[in-house]
Order: structure tokens, then sequence, then C-alpha cells
């Protein structure tokens, strides 16, 4: 670990038991942060506002002592921009909110400041955590979307510019663009965490996400929110003794090379012994997508009701499911909301002795421009059923650009789902 390109390619659990074991110091793992954003960040934008290198190196020095006794060293952390931070704006990707300042911090980034991380500054997120995108680009490749809402957190992450950072999904916005720049992405069972001092988008849907490189950092973060006991230590592997496959056109439509590179991980967990179920569903998957985007439609127009009083600042793509929401009658929504719970029940007794689920996490790799974030059916059904879902980056197409595989879990398995990817992330890799 003599040079910086290394220092970058740690994960956040690696970096520590680095500092401890005494083979490199907290400030030269800050200044590889900071000299990998310097020389990457004028052509990516993955970042909204942020820390100067001697604005963070002083504050970590002024408080030395607390962050050398602390669980995180005083490492950085990247927040999305719709999450509370009292040191910096949250301006939510719109002009309506152009230097908000917080009093206070959100809960998630309280409690990892208490744990020793540091805000070195908030990430890009599209307008409202919906789809107008900003001015991120995708690591893996710059003419490419990093996807969305979450991109600057994905893109800081799979970049090496932080070992760990915070994002949202409502529909896709962690799963979509960790599959798109190659990241780990983690949304939670719903309501696993406490989601005071985000920006509210659909309440029956919003979860907080978390980024970073190796899944036993997932693991690390997700106890420090839950404030339970944690560790640094190498995480136990395990593998699914059965996995329930759920191929892409039982959601929406799939390239050919995420198919593929389905197909190539079933054969690999079959390789190893795993039991492989196929699901059949139907159209059942596939109507969630829908029943979403109502649930998502009539909760947005009155979650952003003062937002949308100056529609002539929203999107168009924004102030059109505004008017979707308010168009559609409430027992559509309530319906909708039923039928999430009645495909969760139905999609587990399908297969009771099944791990986790493995699916596509995006239809294809990032699609080409800047001007769109990407296609989010895939995340959709799981979003909506509520279920932790993991990212798992490993399959690359022909190019060498990432094709993301996402585990599905059972609600309030997540420690259990968290083990058998950290297992899947090896096999891949």
């Amino acid at each position: 670990m003599s040079n910086n390109i290394e220092l970058n390619e740690m994960g956040l659990c690696q970096m520590l038991r680095a500092i401890e074991e005494g083979v490199c110091t907290t400030e030269a793992l800050i200044n590889a942060c900071f000299e990998r954003i310097e020389a990457r960040e004028p052509e990516l934008g993955a970042w909204q506002v942020k820390r100067s290198r001697d604005e963070y190196l002083a504050y970590y020095q002024a408080n030395k002592a607390f962050f050398d006794a602390s669980l995180l060293k005083g490492l950085p952390l990247g927040v999305k921009d719709i999450i509370d931070t009292e040191e910096m704006p949250t301006e939510m990707g719109s002009p309506i909110h152009t230097g908000r300042q917080p009093v206070e911090d959100a809960t998630c980034v309280a409690l990892i400041r208490a744990a020793g991380g540091i805000v070195l500054g908030k990430t890009v997120t599209t307008e409202f955590a919906y789809f107008k995108p900003g001015k991120t680009k995708n690591p893996a490749d710059l003419t490419r979307t990093p996807g969305g809402s979450s991109s600057g957190s994905a893109a800081a992450i799979a970049d090496g510019m932080v070992p760990m950072a915070l994002g949202s999904q409502t529909a896709a916005s962690v799963i979509r663009p960790a599959a798109y720049c190659g990241a780990i992405g983690y949304v939670g069972s719903r309501g696993e965490f406490s989601l005071r001092g985000g920006q509210p988008l659909a309440q029956s849907l919003d979860s907080l996400g978390l980024f970073a490189r190796n899944v036993e950092d997932i693991q690390l973060l997700r106890a420090v929110l839950l404030r339970q006991p944690a560790s640094t230590k190498t995480s136990e592997l395990v593998a699914p003794k059965c996995v329930l496959v759920c191929h892409g056109d039982l959601v929406g439509l799939t390239s050919a090379a995420m198919e593929n590179a389905t197909q190539r991980a079933v054969d690999m967990l079959k390789s190893q012994g795993v039991k492989v179920i196929v699901l059949e569903a139907g159209d059942r998957i596939k109507d969630m997508v829908d029943h979403h985007i109502n649930i998502m439609a009539w909760e947005v127009c009155r979650n952003l009701a003062i937002e949308s009083f100056q529609k002539n600042q929203l999107s168009d793509p924004l102030a059109a499911l505004m008017d979707q929401g308010l168009s559609m009658d409430r027992s559509t929504y309530v319906a909708s909301l039923d039928a999430t719970q009645a495909c969760r029940d139905w999609l587990w007794s399908y297969a009771p002795e099944a791990d986790v689920i493995l699916a596509p996490a995006a239809p294809d790799i990032a699609p080409l421009g800047h001007s769109a974030t990407g296609a989010p059916h895939m995340s959709r059904p799981w979003q909506a059923m509520g279920l932790p879902v993991i990212n798992v980056p490993g399959m690359k197409d022909t190019s060498g650009v990432p094709l993301g595989l996402q585990l599905i879990g059972k609600v309030r398995e997540d420690d259990d789902l968290l083990r058998h990817a950290g297992w899947f992330k090896e096999l891949l890799n």
C-alpha cells in the first residue's frame, strides 16, 4: 500500500484495519481521497459542494483525539444532497431550494459523525431524487449516464473518491446507479433506518441507501445506523443453499447482455452446489412496476405540494408525475398498496426454501448520454414490496462496462442477505 492508487482501491473496513495495524495513517488515506477528487472531479462531477483538503485536514487535526479513538477514524463520507447536513446546504437538485441551509444533521449523518466519520461533501442528486439529471458522469465510461438519483454517491464510491456514501431510493435510485457505475449499493428492508432529515418523496417507498466498495463495509455502516455493536474484522461469508432466479423478462425489457450475465451467474451458482429455482410468475412481478408507479405518483404530489406551487421551476417529468397523482382515484392508490403486500406474501411462498432472489439490477449497461438516467423498472417491484436489496458488481459487457446483478432478501432478514452477498461477490470476482 505504498501509493495512492492502492489506497483508493481499499474498502472502508480495509482502511480501518490498515490504520489499526499501523500500515498507513488516517492522514494518508484522507490525502489519497482528495488527490483522487482533484484529479477526477473536473470531468466526473460527483460533488455538489465539498470541503477543501485544507479545511478537512484542519478539522481532523483539531479533533484528532476524538477521531483516533473512534470507530471510523475520521475517514470521509459523501452525503446525497437530499439529506440534511448542518454544515453544508441541502438543495435537493432544484433551484427552488438554492442556498437552503438545514439547522441540524439528518439522523443517518449524525450517527456516522458520532462514530467518527467526517462529511467531505454533498453528492449530486437528480431533482428531488426523481428523473432530471445532475452534472455527474459515469466513472466506468464518461460518455454514459451514472444513473440516478443517487448519481454522485455511486460515482464517488466507484471512482475511489470516498470509502462510504449515503443515498436514497424510492424507485431505483441506489441500485441502478450502483449497477451502472460498478459499486456496492444496498437498500434495507422498508423502515429499517431512520429517515429523519431526508427529503420525503413517497413515504410508502422511501428508503435510505448505502454505498461502499465491499459488502463488509455495508455491514459496518448498517451496524452504526442501527446503533448495534460494530466490528472492522473480516466478515463471515455464507453461501446460500437455494437461490430463486427472476429473469429480467419477468420485470420488463432486458438486454441480451444482461440476460447472458444473469445466466452466467446462475451457472456459477450451480457449479458451487447451490440449488437454483427459476421463478415463473406470469405478469405478477411486471404488474408490480405499475403498482409502484401508482403509489409513487399519489404520494409525490402530496409530499411536494409546496414545490408544486412553483411548477414553472419543476422539470416536465416531475410535473407530469404530480399531475398523474392528482388525477388518480384514491381507491387505485389503496389497491396498489394492497397488491404489493399480496405479491410479497406470494413470492416467498413460491419457493420457501430460497435464501435470496437473484435478478438483473438494471435492464442493461448504462445508456450513452447524460440527458436521462436510465430505466428504473428492474428495481420497482422489490421496492414496492419493501424488500432488502443489494447490487453486487462483478459482471461486465464485452467493452468492460459494468452489468449489475442484485440479490433480494426477505423482509427483516437483511443480515442474512448481506452474508450471502459477500459470498456472491467473491464468486463473481
